[in-house]
């Protein structure tokens, strides 16, 4: 296990800053005494959030899936702070429901947002973590472990992204840059609510094995996404048994499978009703941006 590396001083960009996951990990890092560059869609919220921090921060208005609005956010955060030391590719989006009656253009913009964004984030960082010998860390998710019946674009693009952090891991190890994988299961966040408020979604949620089965808080989780980013680890895990369920992956799509086809036969009266576009209140942001872009 690699050792804690103090992160005062050290300047660490969030994606998806906003709320959830990225907002208190941006709150963790900066009492930790990092510098944080907080990149989303909602700059009121963004700046909101630079304020309470008790370290030097600042915020970036940017769509993860924009190259260029990514490399000049990149430009403008070595600008401001003088290096990149970290960066956390957290940014993400969710929708539910049978794959054959799905939204198109969510499906299509949950793929875009998780995977395309992470590596959009990636690539417009890796010159200033090649100089500074930094940290990527892409956020993916216990649904890059197992897929899940209902969950067709958010499984395809967390098992993307965790297989694009091991590609770029291979490739930028010998120039000093560290690439790491978080796992999170369910936790207490607006996307996780979100989706909770569809009741077939809900009820299927709770008939998921135990420990897959509950909602996780917030603060523990992040606590241990910040206690990998000192140690700049491989895997970073949120609950403490998904590292157990790495062992496990080769059985899970048989099993699901299995399982799944009994649960939607079940299910199958209900699902016409089912939410068909983008989940939560960063769902609805993340519409917003793009209504107004367009």
């Amino acid at each position: 296990m690699s050792a804690h590396r103090s992160l005062e001083g050290q300047v660490a960009v969030v994606t998806g800053a906003a709320r959830g996951v990225g907002e208190l990990l941006a709150r963790k890092l900066s009492a930790r005494g990092a510098r944080i560059a907080l990149v989303g869609l909602e700059p009121e919220v963004l700046k909101e959030v630079s304020e309470r921090l008790r370290t030097d921060s600042d915020h970036w208005h940017a769509d993860v899936t924009d190259h260029e609005a990514m490399a000049r956010v990149a430009r403008e955060v070595e600008q401001r702070f003088g290096r990149v030391d970290i960066v956390v590719a957290n940014a993400g989006v969710a929708s539910g429901g049978p794959f054959a009656d799905s939204d198109p253009a969510a499906w299509r913009r949950v793929i875009e947002v998780n995977l395309v964004g992470g590596a959009v984030t990636a690539r417009a960082f890796l010159p200033a973590l090649t100089q500074s010998c930094g940290y990527f860390l892409q956020i993916a998710s216990l649904a890059a472990i197992t897929p899940a019946p209902m969950m067709s674009a958010y499984c395809a693009s967390k098992s993307g992204v965790e297989a694009f952090a091991y590609c770029l891991r291979a490739e930028v190890g010998y120039k000093g840059v560290k690439v790491g994988v978080g796992y999170l299961s369910w936790t207490d966040t607006d996307m996780v609510r979100g989706a909770d408020q569809d009741e077939v979604m809900r009820e299927l949620r709770g008939r998921l094995p135990w420990p897959a089965n509950r909602t996780y808080p917030l603060g523990p989780a992040v606590d241990r996404i910040v206690a990998g980013i000192e140690r700049r680890s491989p895997h970073v895990y949120a609950q403490w048994w998904l590292r157990g369920m790495q062992g496990m992956r080769g059985y899970l799509p048989g099993i699901i499978a299995t399982v799944g086809q009994r649960e939607m036969k079940r299910f199958e009266p209900r699902l016409a009703g089912v939410s068909k576009g983008l989940v939560g209140a960063g769902g609805a942001a993340d519409e917003q941006g793009r209504s107004e872009r367009h």
